[in-house]
């Protein structure tokens, strides 16, 4: 069984990897809601980002916050004090994804009565 077939929308093979990479990585529940609480609150220490983040565990919030900066999506600063105080905040690039991904919520607040009604009524099928 091979690969499912591709639908390119950019001439460019590198911006399609890119998307798909994104796409696979940002769809993740746990980088979103980082995202939204980094964009929300501004630069945060990774305990008030676990706050925010309701249900994630510190090995998870560790991943992601580093696939985040691998990305190029947050920047983390140490401190030099005692103990090391650590920030985190949504670099450039970070920024414009929130603000892509930002329609994502805008969309669910104009179409959330539509989108529960055809649940209720899929369900009642049932």
């Amino acid at each position: 069984m091979g690969k499912p077939p591709h639908t390119s929308y950019h001439s460019d093979p590198r911006v399609d990897a890119l998307v798909d990479e994104t796409i696979g990585r940002v769809a993740d529940k746990w980088t979103l809601l980082v995202l939204e609480a980094l964009e929300e609150a501004g630069e945060q220490r990774f305990s008030a980002i676990g706050r925010a983040v309701p249900g994630i565990s510190q090995k998870m919030l560790t991943q992601t916050l580093r696939q985040m900066e691998r990305e190029g999506l947050v920047t983390r600063t140490v401190h030099p004090e005692v103990p090391p105080r650590v920030e985190y905040r949504l670099t450039e690039l970070g920024h414009d994804l929130a603000e892509a991904f930002c329609g994502v919520w805008h969309w669910a607040e104009r179409n959330i009565e539509k989108i529960e009604a055809a649940r209720a009524a899929f369900d009642a099928r049932k």
